[in-house]
This record gives C-alpha cells, sequence and structure tokens, in this order.
C-alpha cells in the first residue's frame, strides 16, 4: 500500500469547503451511490419478476449479512491506507472452529466465544506483522488469507458440522415480528452506528483519516499511527470471525471452504461506496449503500437466471470502476479548480 499511496499523492486534492451546506452534504460520491441505489431497486422491481416480493427482501439482507459486518473494520483500514485481503479466510477459520468445538462437547455459546477470540487473535497477527515488523498489508494479509484457509480445511478436511442448537439456527433466520427484515439487521445496524461514531466524531477516527493522507503527518500530530492500526486490524479479525458464526448458523453448516471469496465483495463495495484505495477519505453511509446495491444486483441478476459466473464479472468490472473512478474525479476536480490554486497533499515521505 506504500508504493500506490507515494505513486499517488498527486492526484489527491483536498475536499473544499467553499461550497454551501447542501452542496457538501448532497453533492458527495456517497450520495450518488445511494441515489444509483434506489434506481436499480426502482428498475428490477419494474422489470425483474419477483424481485418486489417480501421474501427477495428476507433473502437479500440474509445473504448480504456477512459483507455488511466485515465491510464495517475494513472501511476503517482501507482510510488508514492498508487492507486486509485475511477476513473471508477468517470467516471460514471461525466457522469450523464453532463447528469443531461444538462437535467435541463445547457448549455452542463457548464455542462462538472462542471462535471470536481465535477472529481477534488473527487479527493482531496481522496487526504485528504490520505495524511492529514493518511488512504492507497487502503481502501480510494475502499470507494469512492462505494461512488461515489452510487451517481451516486442515481441520475438518472435506467433512462438515451440521448440528447445531435449533436455537440458534432460527434465530439467524428469524424475522422482525411480521416484516420482511430479518432480525440480523438489528445487531448490524448497532454495529454500524458503533464504527460511524468512532470514525467521524472521535479523536480516534481524525487520527485514521489523517494517517491515510500522510502517516508521518499523523505521528506529528500526536496519533499513535502502529496503534491505531494494530487496533483495527484487531477490531477487523474478531467482526470477521462473529460473521463466520452467522454464517455457519444461516447455513447450518460448518465447512473449511465456507466464504471463499467473499473479501473481493466487500473491498469492492467498499471502494464503490466511494472509500479511496489510497487512503484518507471515506464515510460508511456510501459503503453500507455500496454492499447494499452489489446485493441488489446480484439478487435481480439471480432471479432473471443469470449465471453466477456473470455476476462474479459484474463485481469484479465494479471493483476496477470504482478504482478508476476515484483517480477520475480527483483529476476532474483538479482542472475545475484551476487556475486558482489545488492543494495537494504534500508527497508522503515514508509509509505502512
Amino acid at each position: 500500500m506504500t508504493a500506490t499511496t507515494a505513486q499517488t499523492a498527486e492526484t489527491r486534492a483536498f475536499r473544499t469547503y467553499g461550497r454551501p451546506a447542501w452542496q457538501r452534504i448532497l453533492v458527495t460520491r456517497e450520495m450518488a451511490v445511494i441515489a444509483l441505489l434506489v434506481i436499480v431497486i426502482v428498475v428490477a422491481s419494474a422489470g425483474v419478476a419477483n424481485f418486489g416480493k417480501p421474501i427477495t427482501i428476507t433473502y437479500l439482507f440474509l445473504d448480504i449479512a456477512p459483507a455488511l459486518l466485515i465491510a464495517l473494520p475494513m472501511t476503517l483500514i482501507i482510510v488508514t491506507g492498508e487492507i486486509d485481503l485475511s477476513v473471508a479466510s477468517t470467516v471460514g477459520l471461525a466457522s469450523v472452529l464453532t463447528g469443531t468445538l461444538h462437535q467435541a462437547g463445547v457448549p455452542f455459546e463457548f464455542a462462538a466465544l472462542a471462535a471470536i477470540v481465535a477472529g481477534a487473535v488473527g487479527g493482531a497477527l496481522n496487526g504485528f506483522l504490520v505495524t511492529v515488523v514493518g511488512l504492507p498489508s497487502l503481502a501480510v494479509t494475502i499470507g494469512t488469507l492462505a494461512l488461515y484457509r489452510g487451517l481451516a480445511v486442515g481441520l475438518l478436511g472435506t467433512t462438515a458440522v451440521t448440528d447445531f442448537p435449533e436455537f440458534w439456527t432460527d434465530l439467524a433466520k428469524s424475522k422482525i415480528g411480521d416484516t420482511a427484515i430479518p432480525a440480523v439487521v438489528i445487531p448490524i445496524a448497532l454495529l454500524a452506528v458503533v464504527f460511524a461514531v468512532l470514525l467521524h466524531f472521535t479523536r480516534f477516527g481524525r487520527g485514521i483519516f489523517a494517517i491515510g493522507l500522510n502517516d508521518e503527518a499523523a505521528v506529528f500530530s500526536g496519533v499513535n499511527v502502529d496503534r491505531t492500526k494494530f487496533i483495527l486490524f484487531v477490531l477487523s479479525g474478531a467482526v470477521a470471525a462473529l460473521a463466520g458464526i452467522y454464517y455457519t448458523l444461516r447455513y447450518g453448516s460448518a465447512r473449511g471452504d465456507n466464504a471463499t471469496g467473499l473479501e473481493l465483495q466487500v473491498i469492492a463495495a467498499v471502494l464503490l461506496g466511494g472509500v479511496s484505495i489510497f487512503g484518507g477519505r471515506g464515510a460508511l453511509h456510501g459503503v453500507l449503500a455500496g454492499v447494499i446495491l452489489i446485493g441488489v444486483i446480484a439478487s435481480a441478476l439471480r432471479l432473471a437466471n443469470v449465471t453466477s459466473d456473470v455476476i462474479n464479472i459484474i463485481t469484479g468490472a465494479l471493483l476496477v470502476l470504482s478504482v478508476v473512478s476515484t483517480s477520475f474525479l480527483a483529476w476532474l476536480q483538479r482542472m475545475r479548480q484551476r487556475p486558482g490554486g489545488t492543494r495537494t497533499a504534500a508527497p508522503p515521505r515514508g509509509g505502512s
């Protein structure tokens, strides 16, 4: 991530506060994603059979719940200019640990707690290698992606654990009263509020943005860069493990290959939601809209009998489009501000 940060520093432009307040709130990348989400929902409701039915809404939120959870800490990590590619493997490892411990006679509640602790330990390993050893997060988490997935498959092989308490499996798929909204939306909403407050309304969050803009300047501003990044990787591991427990209960099966490839969907949604891959910019409401947008597109295409391969191609195209559009919008903003002068960020002299 350091190299990419340095290479793109000249394309980064600070947000201007010369515009009216309503423009700063409504004319943003995040609001554009929300508007696109509304358009896609309207078009899909009108053109795809059965899309507007309550059962579609139920399965839409059940399917995207793991991505919504993982996207919360992933947003904060990418804002710092780092990345965590090991989250899907952590989901699989947490699923296998929960199933294996429960199969060995451990009560489900304790097995789930042990899986969350293991996820936090896995995140701590990522954080240690990035902040103490000084390795790039991209290389570290590619390695732990393979490590955690290998451990998960090694523990269970090709078998699966399917015997879980009916209370928990029913709770994972239950709905809020007579509505079509699954109950899992409630803890996701609570966590989203916690992460939004942490990112946008605390000193810790301001430090996250400062690190993403220039980590050396952040150090001189009093931000403990290493501690902040370490905490974020621990949070990412713990939340990914929580998503793994939900994934296990949702499908009633603990397998080593659970959630394979989920990290690409999460990263695509985070970038689509307006978070800069180079760090220093992003907002959680845009990310949540990005996750739901990808889920709505996938749901509509499945109902239209489009194959999963085509859906993966579209998800990959959205990922590329998100990265390219960030640089394009920054270039467009610089062109609009000439000849009045553009305030560009100083090139970072080091990095993570």
